[in-house]
């Protein structure tokens, strides 16, 4: 099932150009809080800008306004938005246009959210970037350029770690490990790279033959074994090829999509991959299996998917495209148990085990069904024929 959010809003505007999900923790409710984040293109009269929208994850919908806007520039091109990258605190993010980087400030007010531009000198004029990426602990942030030039930044103090101006030739695609150890990132000629972040330096060329292209790339995120997932393009056929970090060799590879990708990610909690077409289709890939779980087909029809994110909180992806904007798409795969039914199937395991133990103690001739004490009935014995029981020795030994 889709839904398309990505038509011009009310407000004004053009269509959605990139978009991010936002998770908040509602201190008093106990629960997190989803909201999604759009980069929104100029119209006519309306300037680019950056919205937050409610979610409703029962409706598989977005709310028609935007909760809180802010404009990105006088409506040039150079202000057009290209991508988005949310803290994972959910309260700040990075919208990066073809000028720089724009960092806004996200405040959750009990009945408002409002949208406060930061300034952010390091990010402000560095260009156009491909690629915007903050670890999962929120400590580091990453950006790609077309130009090729990476930049990994502390976060908050924007205190650089990496500055390398001829990284690629141009980036590609780019993804932080869980653990915010290594980046990897790809360029448009095909190579791929991984960078040790707190070194600043990179470590190693992912290996492939002269007639391979490394595309798309993403870390596992289950917290289990740390795998690297790369799209490898070789002519007309692509695969999804593993890598093990541990020495970077290749430990498998699988046909899945069929057809050229134009993105990857994988769900926060590890167990899916989705992978974008350029055609405008979609897969989700259970990643225990390898196996294709959920397909989309023309949810952005003849267009390259440019984005994919998982919904942290329900199986249901936002994707775009520049000729369809943003939609919604809720995944058809098997449910996650929830803690409440786990903890279910526990006391269920442990009332049944206590009914048979019983059951077992009163049909059970053995040792723990013998009488016991002055109930214990004697064995009858002749004084002719038979000597005295004698009694046992009742040590261990």
């Amino acid at each position: 099932m889709a839904s398309g959010v990505g038509e011009a809003s009310a407000a004004g505007g053009g269509k959605v150009a990139c978009a991010a999900w936002i998770r908040r923790r509602d201190e008093k409710a106990g629960a997190a809080l989803v909201f999604a984040a759009h980069g929104r293109a100029g119209a006519a009269g309306a300037p680019p800008a950056v919205e937050v929208l409610g979610f409703d994850s029962k409706e598989c919908a977005l709310s028609p306004e935007p909760l809180a806007r802010a404009v990105l520039g006088d409506g040039g091109a150079g202000d057009a938005p290209r991508a988005i990258a949310v803290h994972p605190a959910g309260d700040e993010l990075v919208c990066a246009t073809a000028n720089g980087c724009r960092l806004f400030k996200l405040i959750f007010e009990e009945l408002t959210v409002r949208i406060i531009p930061k300034d952010a000198p390091p990010l402000e004029s560095v260009g156009p970037q491909k690629c915007v990426a903050f670890s999962t602990d929120g400590a580091k942030f990453a950006i790609g350029g077309e130009n090729g030039h990476l930049r990994i930044f502390h976060w908050p103090s924007m205190n650089v770690l990496l500055d390398e101006p001829k990284a690629h030739k141009s980036f590609r695609d780019m993804d932080i490990s869980l653990d915010s150890e290594y980046l990897v990132s790809t360029s448009t000629d095909g190579s791929a790279r991984i960078w040790k972040i707190d070194e600043g330096a990179p470590l190693v060329n992912l290996t492939r033959s002269s007639d391979e292209k490394i595309e798309c790339c993403r870390f596992s995120r289950d917290g289990m074994k740390p795998f690297l997932f790369c799209t490898v393009a070789k002519g007309s056929k692509v695969v999804t090829v593993v890598w093990n970090i541990s020495d970077w060799k290749r430990i498998g590879y699988k046909r899945l999509l069929g057809k050229p990708i134009s993105t990857l990610s994988v769900s926060m909690d590890g167990k899916y991959l989705a992978l974008g077409s350029n055609d405008g289709d979609f897969c989700a890939v259970d990643v225990k299996k390898m196996e294709v779980s959920h397909w989309s087909k023309k949810v952005h029809l003849g267009s390259p998917i440019t984005s994919i994110e998982f919904c942290p909180t329900a199986r249901i992806v936002i994707s775009t495209s520049h000729q369809w904007g943003a939609e919604l798409t809720k995944l058809n795969v098997p449910a996650d148990w929830k803690e409440w039914q786990i903890w279910l199937v526990l006391l269920a395991l442990f009332l049944a085990s206590g009914i048979l133990f019983y059951t077992f103690y009163e049909h059970s001739d053995s040792f723990w069904n013998f009488p016991m004490g002055r109930h214990q009935p004697a064995k009858p014995w002749s004084v002719l024929k038979d000597s005295p029981p004698v009694p046992e020795d009742q040590t261990p030994w």
